[in-house]
C-alpha cells in the first residue's frame, strides 16, 4: 500500500519573515525618531561637553567716561537790552533827564598798553545814574578804555595809548545825565542830547549812550565808539572834518551825531 510522501520538515528560515518585520519596524521607529527631532545621544553627549567645557572670564566692565565739563551760560540781558548794551554799562534802557549834578570818580586803575606816549584818564559818572540803578560805572569805564587802546584808535601804530586811573589825569571822560551834561558844557548849546569837550572833560549824554543816533542803525556800539573817540579827540587837539560827501566814510572827527547827510557812518580815527 503506498504510504503518502511525508510532509517536509519545516524550514528553519520561516522565522525570517517576523524578524525582518520586527527589524523593519525598529528601522521605521528610528526613522520617526529622527523626523521628530528628538536629539540623539551622541548630539546630547556633543552639547554637555560643551556647557561643561570652562568659558573664558568676562572683561572687567570699562570705567565710565568721565562727563563732559558743562559750559557756564551767560545770563540774559535785561529786557530791551543786548549783551553789548550791558558791556557798555547799561543796565536798563532809561534815560533819566537830571540828577544831582554830583559826579564821582570811577575807581580803579588800568595801565597802557606799551607805546611812545601815555594819556592817562579818569572815569566820573553822575552819583545818580548809579543810584537809579541804570548805570554799571565799572563797566562803562572798562568799554571806554577798551574803545581809546583800540588798534583802530588815536594811538595807531603804537604812538598814543590811555592809561585809566582815579587820581589826578589830563583827561577827565564824564557820563552824566542830560541835564546835567548841558549845564557842563555850557556855554555851548547841547540841549542834553549832544556831547562836548569842555577843558580837561570829555563830556558825555546818558541820553545818546543809550539811543545813538537813527544814522547807526542797531549798531548802538559803533555809535558810542563813535562818541568816546571823538569827543577825545578833541581834548587831544582835534578839530571838526567836514562831511566828505554820499557813500564816502565820515572821519571821526567829523559832527556825525548831527546826521551823515549819505556818507557813511565810522567810529575810529583809523578805521
Amino acid at each position: 500500500m503506498l504510504l503518502p510522501d511525508p510532509a517536509p520538515a519545516p524550514d528553519r528560515l520561516a522565522p525570517a519573515p517576523r524578524r525582518a518585520l520586527l527589524l523593519g519596524g525598529l528601522g521605521a521607529l528610528a526613522w520617526l525618531a529622527g523626523c521628530t527631532g528628538t536629539p540623539s545621544r551622541a548630539a546630547g553627549t556633543a552639547t554637555d561637553a560643551a556647557a561643561a567645557s570652562p568659558s573664558a572670564p568676562a572683561p572687567a566692565p570699562a570705567d565710565p567716561a568721565p562727563p563732559a565739563p558743562s559750559t557756564p551760560t551767560a545770563p540774559a540781558p535785561p529786557p530791551g537790552l543786548t549783551a553789548a548794551d550791558v558791556a557798555a554799562g547799561i543796565l536798563r534802557r532809561e534815560v533819566p533827564q537830571s540828577g544831582g549834578g554830583t559826579l564821582v570818580v570811577v575807581p580803579g586803575s588800568s595801565p597802557a598798553p606799551a607805546s611812545a606816549r601815555v594819556r592817562t584818564v579818569r572815569v566820573e559818572v553822575e552819583q545818580d545814574l548809579v543810584d537809579a540803578g541804570v548805570l554799571d560805572p565799572a563797566a562803562f569805564a572798562g568799554f571806554a578804555l577798551g574803545v581809546l587802546n583800540d588798534p583802530r584808535g588815536w594811538g595807531a601804530g603804537g604812538t598814543t595809548s590811555f592809561a585809566r586811573t582815579d587820581g589826578d589825569a589830563e583827561i577827565r571822560l564824564v557820563l552824566a545825565t542830560p541835564d546835567t551834561s548841558a549845564a557842563l558844557c555850557r556855554p555851548l548849546r547841547t540841549m542834553g542830547t549832544l556831547s562836548c569837550r569842555t577843558g580837561d572833560a570829555a563830556v558825555l549824554t546818558w541820553y545818546r549812550w543809550v539811543e545813538a543816533i537813527p544814522d547807526y542803525g542797531e549798531d548802538r556800539t559803533g555809535y558810542r565808539q563813535y562818541v568816546v573817540n571823538h569827543e577825545v579827540g578833541h581834548a587831544l587837539g582835534h578839530g571838526h572834518d567836514p562831511n566828505p560827501g554820499p557813500g564816502r566814510l565820515a572821519p571821526v572827527m567829523m559832527q556825525q551825531t548831527k546826521g551823515l547827510d549819505g556818507a557813511l557812518p565810522n567810529p575810529w580815527p583809523n578805521p
